[in-house]
Order: C-alpha cells, then sequence, then structure tokens
C-alpha cells in the first residue's frame, strides 16, 4: 500500500471516529434529558436477563425461522467484523494480510470460518427483503400503520442491501487476493503457499481468472477499500437508524424493569398523602412539605432516562402492535408509533440545538403534537406489547405517563373514566351502588 493510500485511510478513520463520537455524544445526552431512575440494583439478575435476551435472542425465538434467520444475521455480521481489526492496522501501516504469517493455518480456519458466515449474512439479507417487500408481512404495511411511511421502509432496506453489498466486497476480495497469491503477483506473492484459497470465495476465483493482474488488482484494492470504507459509514449511520439497537439491545435489556408486569408505577409524594389521608401514615412535624411537581408526562423531560433509551433501542419490528389488542381491533394506539414518536421527538431537540444552541425551545411537545389523547386512551393496559418486545422495551410506561398528565393535570379524561373516578372514590368500586348494597346479590341466591 502506497504513502498515499496510508494518509487516505488514516483521514478516512479520523472523520469516522469523529463523527460517531459527535453523534453518540448528542444521543447521551437526549437520553439524559430524562428524570433519574435507579436500575442499578439486583446486577447478577440483570446480567442474566441481557445474556438470555439480548446475547441469546430467546424472545426472537417465538418464530423459530425468522428467529434463526435474524441469529445468522447477529452472530455472522458481529463475527464477520473481527476481521476489521486487521484491515485497520493493513490501513494504518501499510501492511498485507497482516496476521497470515503469525496465526498460520490458524489464520485459514478464521477467514474460512468468516466467509461461511459472510454468505449466511448474505443470503438470509436477501431472504428478509423478500420477506419484507415480496411477501408483504401485514404489520410491516403503512397501508395498516401509518408509521411505517417512507423513511422506515427505506431504511430497513438500505441496511439489507447495505449489508449484502459489504459481505460481497468481502468474497470477492478473498477471492481477487487468492487469484493474485496463486500467480505470484507484487507483495501477494509473499504469502504464497502460507495461505490456500479460502472456503466460499474460491467458488468466485473462476470469475476472475482470465483477467489481467492489473485488472486484478485494481479488482482486490476497489472492494477492499468498499468494505472498510463501507463498515466505517454504517457505524455512522447505525446511530441515526433503527439498526441502533444493535448496540443498544445490550444495555437496554441489562437495564430491564425487574417489577411484576402490571404494577404501575406511583407517585411517592401522592402516595404519601394519601396514607395520610386515610391514617394508614403519620405525617413527621419536622419535614417539610414536598412539591409533587408535574402529574405524569407532557413531553421527554418528564420521562426516566430508561423510557428515552427504549426510543433509541427500539427495532421498529412491530411485534408489540401485532399483538396490541387495540391496534388489532382498528384503534390508533400502536405501541411501536409510541416509541418512534419519543425518538422522533428526541431528533427534533437534537436539530434544535444544532441550529440554535442548547437552550432552543421548539414550543412541541411529546404529548399533543407527536402522541394524541386518542392513541393513549385505547391503550387497556394488557402488557402485549411489554411482553412481545424482543429487547424489553416497555411502551406502557410512557403511555401511562402521559394519560396520567392528561388527565391529573388537564382533567381530560373521557368522560365513561370520569364516571369510574368517581365510583371509586365514593363507592370503593367502578359501579354505582353503595358499598352497603354490595351483597345484595347473595340474598337473591339464596331465597
Amino acid at each position: 500500500m502506497s504513502i498515499l493510500q496510508q494518509i487516505l485511510f488514516v483521514a478516512a478513520l479520523a472523520a469516522a471516529a469523529w463523527f460517531l463520537t459527535r453523534r453518540v455524544g448528542m444521543i447521551r445526552r437526549a437520553i439524559a434529558l430524562g428524570r433519574p431512575e435507579n436500575r442499578t440494583d439486583h446486577p447478577n439478575e440483570r446480567l442474566n436477563i441481557m445474556l438470555r435476551v439480548a446475547f441469546g435472542q430467546k424472545k426472537m425465538m417465538t418464530n423459530l425461522t425468522v428467529g434463526l434467520m435474524h441469529f445468522v444475521i447477529y452472530v455472522g455480521f458481529i463475527i464477520v467484523n473481527i476481521e476489521v481489526l486487521e484491515i485497520i492496522l493493513d490501513g494504518i501501516f501499510g501492511t498485507h494480510r497482516l496476521f497470515a504469517p503469525y496465526l498460520g493455518g490458524v489464520y485459514s480456519f478464521l477467514i474460512d470460518t468468516f466467509e461461511v458466515l459472510a454468505l449466511g449474512v448474505w443470503l438470509v439479507c436477501v431472504g428478509f427483503l423478500a420477506r419484507r417487500f415480496m411477501t408483504k408481512v401485514p404489520r410491516f404495511q403503512p397501508e395498516r400503520h401509518r408509521e411505517m411511511g417512507h423513511w422506515p421502509r427505506t431504511d430497513a432496506a438500505l441496511i439489507l442491501i447495505f449489508e449484502i453489498l459489504l459481505m460481497t466486497a468481502f468474497l470477492f476480495w478473498n477471492a481477487s487476493d487468492s487469484v493474485l497469491r496463486e500467480r505470484g503477483v507484487g507483495h501477494y506473492a509473499e504469502l504464497k503457499g502460507q495461505i490456500e484459497p479460502f472456503l466460499s470465495s474460491q467458488f468466485l476465483m473462476p470469475l476472475l481468472t482470465g483477467l489481467s493482474d492489473t485488472v486484478l488488482v485494481g479488482i482486490e484494492r476497489a472492494t477492499w477499500w468498499f468494505h472498510i470504507l463501507g463498515i466505517l459509514f454504517f457505524a455512522v449511520y447505525l446511530t441515526y437508524s433503527k439498526h441502533l439497537h444493535i448496540i443498544l439491545a445490550f444495555p437496554n435489556t441489562y437495564f430491564s424493569n425487574l417489577k411484576p408486569k402490571g404494577e404501575i408505577k406511583n407517585m411517592p409524594v401522592i402516595t404519601k398523602e394519601v396514607q395520610l389521608a386515610l391514617g394508614i401514615a403519620q405525617a413527621d412535624p419536622n419535614e417539610a412539605p414536598t412539591e409533587p411537581g408535574r402529574f405524569g408526562a407532557k413531553d421527554i423531560r418528564d420521562l426516566s432516562w430508561k423510557n428515552l433509551m427504549d426510543a433509541y433501542s427500539c427495532t421498529e419490528c412491530g411485534r408489540c402492535t401485532a399483538a396490541c389488542p387495540a391496534n388489532i381491533t382498528g384503534k390508533k394506539l400502536s405501541p411501536r408509533k409510541i416509541m418512534m414518536d419519543t425518538r422522533d421527538r428526541m431528533e427534533d431537540i437534537q436539530r434544535g440545538w444544532q441550529q440554535h444552541g442548547p437552550d432552543f425551545d421548539d414550543g412541541k411537545t411529546l404529548l399533543g403534537d407527536y402522541i394524541t389523547d386518542e392513541e393513549i386512551n385505547a391503550c387497556t393496559t394488557c402488557q402485549a406489547c411489554v411482553q412481545e418486545c424482543p429487547v424489553n422495551i416497555n411502551p406502557l410506561e410512557i403511555i401511562l405517563e402521559l394519560r396520567r398528565h392528561r388527565i391529573m393535570e388537564d382533567a381530560q379524561a373521557p368522560a365513561s373514566w370520569n364516571a369510574m373516578f368517581s365510583n371509586v372514590e365514593n363507592n370503593m368500586a367502578p359501579w354505582k351502588f353503595s358499598p352497603t348494597d354490595r351483597f345484595n346479590w347473595a340474598e337473591q341466591v339464596n331465597s
């Protein structure tokens, strides 16, 4: 590799690192807008959940075929990219297959393994493209789910096509390198006899054997550059895409809610007031009165940091929406849209920071400008969305906080709900009859 190529490579590496660092910093700052919440208890249980759900892909296996296809991409893409370490070092130092002389036969075994996985990733990505755009899985169709508009569909297609191109470049790079090595051309000859043609790319070699040495060197260099620059671009693009879940799935599952499903989060200040009113607790005369603050959530600053991490971890797979009984019956609620809207709100705030400074306020709020009353009121709190999410996202927490704000701050509850609230307050039951009449039905049964 010439000194010019080394300089260009280092410049590309530095540019990717700068963009990636800047973008990650923005995402961290956006998540930090959320309220503090302690999710560090029971570390062993949390680690176990992360290993089972994120590493083990446990929830993906509910549909075995799709689960195995996803597992191939997950394992293949991660392991194939281990070779990026060698590529980066080759790019910096101007070497060629730096590790080959030191690893001997192990090197060929590793590249063979990478190639088998790369071929698996290639095939599965083609299968997922066909599944998404030819078989037309209902939960991905914008005709039924308005959140799956132009950009979500384009994003999904781009990432699959890009992975196909990266794996193709990887295999053709190895194939052209093998032909040049066998011909003894230039520095490729240094490894002649030390490395045999690789397991999968050897089947591409017949396509290249009729080409001249000059053309082959051009193909080898072009595919090498495309592969590594593609990976650097992919790393930056990932932070703007739903595929950020590739990284965030691990911390997101680690910080999962360990409380029983269905346990709604109370406001401690209000709980204490109720306990004092009922005589369950005694007031401390030395304790200063505490302001309850805002009831529920109107914007992302009222949600917890974990709710915001959930939004960035969303895979947009739609399993939550497909299982939602409200959505199934035609109501506007889509748990996937709740998460996408929350993420969109954070992205809009970041754009405001970049254009107008850190104190800019666009006057918008999550509730009202992004998510409507009709959506949050349709939720039955059945926990189906929480159960189905493959990375333990909890859309229900956001829905309940938004609904709490609407009811307790804005007094905007449906009339039927207000009647129920009144009955619970006065009769200690949702129904409009006196507690003294509660067992009248038993007298009729015994008569």
